[in-house]
């Protein structure tokens, strides 16, 4: 429960440049999209990228490129982008993502417990999490592809 609370804390209270923190993140499971199942516990030793995001956003439809071009450019290093719809029906993405195709793997609402974990009231809100399960940093708004590349730096991800 605490850290539920530190980690609620931190994406509501992140300054609109990346804030490092280190705090543990919490327990936190769902499912893609395509199915494929995932847990805090399943993506230890990986680098997660949480982008909490919304087919309405214009700040988030302008980083869907270089949202890909990361996925693209550092999968093979470990990883993993998760971008978290936030409170959208199946069928609003669905339709959205036959048009605007993304490289990440895509998560909704009502298949994970990301969302009431984290108060996402801007967006995209970018959370990253180093091999170990802590917060390495969060992001709040768009910060283009220099901010996300400098991002990635925080958990030694770099091209």
């Amino acid at each position: 429960m605490k850290r539920r609370a530190a980690f609620a804390a931190i994406a509501g209270s992140a300054a609109a440049c990346a804030a490092e923190t280190r705090d543990p993140a919490p327990f936190f499971s769902g499912t893609t999209l395509k199915g494929e199942k995932f847990s805090k516990d399943s993506l230890r030793g990986k680098v997660v990228l949480l982008q909490f995001w919304a087919t309405w956003c214009g700040y988030c439809k302008r980083d869907e490129p270089v949202v890909d071009t990361v996925v693209r450019d550092f999968s093979a290093q470990g990883l993993v982008v998760l971008g978290v719809n936030v409170g959208e029906s199946k069928e609003t993405v669905r339709q959205y993502l036959a048009k605007y195709p993304r490289a990440c793997k895509i998560v909704l609402t009502e298949d994970t417990n990301l969302t009431s974990l984290v108060s996402a009231r801007a967006f995209p809100l970018y959370i990253l999490l180093d091999r170990e399960g802590g917060v390495a940093g969060i992001q709040k708004g768009s910060g283009g592809e220099e901010m996300l590349r400098q991002f990635l730096k925080l958990v030694q991800l770099e091209r």
